[in-house]
């Protein structure tokens, strides 16, 4: 979303909008940035299962529980749960025993959690717990990919990394509170930002740091070292073409002296680096063949209870209700709210759900100042496929709103806002199809949205990239998914005989 259409949505004043899942607008691309971390002679080049399977940690003994635990319930809790996929846990679980027999990341080994979100992303926290989403899983082509993601977070925990991260933010809040009794404004201004970049510059350096003995524990653990730059690269790819399917102008990649943490760029070429100091190319297990089998069926994107974005239709099975975006709008998720933008961030619209007593009529509801510049004179009742509905504008600054609240439940409302910058009869129509198409999901209806999953598939003589592409089952731009998901650049030949990986219902 761009950053102008993300900033619209501020003007909300609500907090007590109800969560929607995280979904992925574009199948795939939308969820595909990382939002965390992600970042010598190796002992052998044999695969992973062609090794005696190492002994994977004991079970955790249960008992009261712990802060780490009520840490664990906590994490599970904002990806949606725990995803059990017997196969792909158990493969990653010899990846962290592997890397803890090297010594660089930690002695004992840590444990694997697969979080249900199609969002890339992976966490660690102390003492053993490491958290990758199914999106990542996705994403990843080989197994030194996924064990270069786990050591940099494992690097992070025994690097003490978020401790010295705290020291340095206690350091900055000082400074900054001295800063505050400071006569001079400009010099007090000066001074608060030198705290905010050696916060930002510190917490970079650790990204780096962590990348680094992430690279180190995986090619000693017999890995290929150049899969933390694969990886990244990917993660860069997959950013790009989100920007491109949602029409964002900011480029992710533009250094920033305040961000928190380094370009993809940037991380690529020092993983690069970092990979040829410990060996040539080539060197090193990848088992990608044995990675792609321990994938092969998992769940892919969004998950149909929760929310599920098919083209221009979201069909929510667990609320049970669905909506179609108008013509040339592309759909994403947050945690809170469906968003759509369309013409390059020209008009937006968001979808989200609030509380409302059933005391309070829907009139009143959208005239209690939750969103800004709301006329009041607007407000009119509707009804929208047999549930009540009232509808108001407003205007703040160079936006217009269309406003529709809907009440399909007795205690909350669902809330659909239309931003344009020039209200008319053009921007009207596309506001009404919008509203128009929100109605109570049938069964059928619901049952009717498969969940995607991870296909792998042989290339055969004479196949090629657009060949496998048409069996994605994606809305559109097969072709540049299939190359994303495969780590392929375009033009790239298939090799007869190699597995690889595309979306099936």
């Amino acid at each position: 979303m761009t950053a102008v259409v993300s900033n619209l949505w501020s003007r909300l004043r609500s907090p007590r909008e109800r969560r929607l899942s995280p979904g992925s607008a574009i199948a795939f691309a939308a969820a595909l940035t990382l939002t965390a971390c992600a970042s010598l002679e190796p002992p052998g080049n044999e695969p992973m299962n062609a090794a005696p399977t190492p002994p994977l940690p004991p079970p955790r003994a249960a008992g009261l529980e712990t802060k780490t635990s009520a840490e664990h319930r906590r994490m599970v809790a904002l990806f949606n749960g725990e995803y059990k996929y017997p196969s792909a846990e158990h493969y990653l679980n010899k990846i962290l025993v592997r890397l803890a027999d090297t010594g660089e990341t930690a002695s004992d080994p840590y444990r694997v959690t697969i979080l249900n979100s199609p969002i890339v992303n992976a966490f660690a926290l102390p003492p053993d717990n490491v958290y990758v989403t199914r999106g990542l899983l996705a994403l990843a082509n080989d197994a030194s990919e996924v064990a270069a993601v786990m050591a940099h977070e494992i690097a992070h925990i025994t690097a003490r990394h978020a401790l010295r991260r705290e020291e340095e933010e206690k350091r900055a809040a000082v400074i900054s509170r001295a800063a505050s009794v400071i006569q001079n404004k400009e010099k007090s201004e000066e001074v608060e930002a030198t705290a905010r970049r050696t916060i930002a510059s510190f917490s970079r350096q650790q990204e780096l740091e962590a990348d680094e003995i992430g690279i180190r524990a995986i090619a000693r653990a017999g890995f290929d070292p150049y899969g933390a730059a694969r990886f990244l690269s990917a993660l860069g790819r997959s950013a790009a073409m989100r920007t491109s399917l949602i029409g964002q102008n900011a480029s992710a990649d533009r250094p920033d002296i305040l961000a928190t943490h380094p370009s993809t760029p940037e991380r690529v070429t020092q993983a690069i680096a970092a990979a040829r100091q410990i060996s040539a190319p080539g060197i090193g297990a990848t088992d990608r063949a044995a990675y792609l089998a321990a994938i092969e069926g998992m769940a892919f994107g969004d998950d149909p209870s929760e929310g599920a974005i098919r083209g221009r239709r979201y069909v929510h099975g667990r609320l049970g209700f669905a909506f179609t975006a108008p013509e040339g709008f592309v759909l994403e998720t947050s945690s809170q709210a469906v968003l759509g933008v369309a013409g390059g961030g020209a008009e937006a619209l968001r979808l989200d759900t609030a509380k409302a007593p059933p005391t309070v009529t829907l009139e009143t509801y959208l005239a209690s100042g939750w969103i800004e510049g709301l006329l009041a004179s607007s407000i009119e009742t509707d009804s929208v496929n047999g549930a009540p509905a009232a509808i108001a504008t407003a205007h703040a600054g160079e936006w217009s709103f269309r406003v529709a609240v809907i009440r399909l439940e007795p205690t909350e409302v669902y809330r659909l806002i239309f931003a344009t910058r020039t209200l008319g009869a053009e921007s009207e129509k596309r506001f009404r199809s919008a509203l128009d198409s929100f109605h109570h999901a049938s069964a059928e209806e619901i049952r009717a949205v498969r969940p995607l999953r991870v296909g792998i598939v042989t290339a055969k003589a004479g196949e090629d990239a657009d060949a496998l592409a048409a069996r994605m089952a994606v809305p559109d731009r097969q072709l540049d998914f299939f190359l994303l998901i495969n780590g392929l650049e375009s033009q790239a030949a298939l090799q007869t005989g190699e597995r690889y990986k595309i979306i099936t219902e």
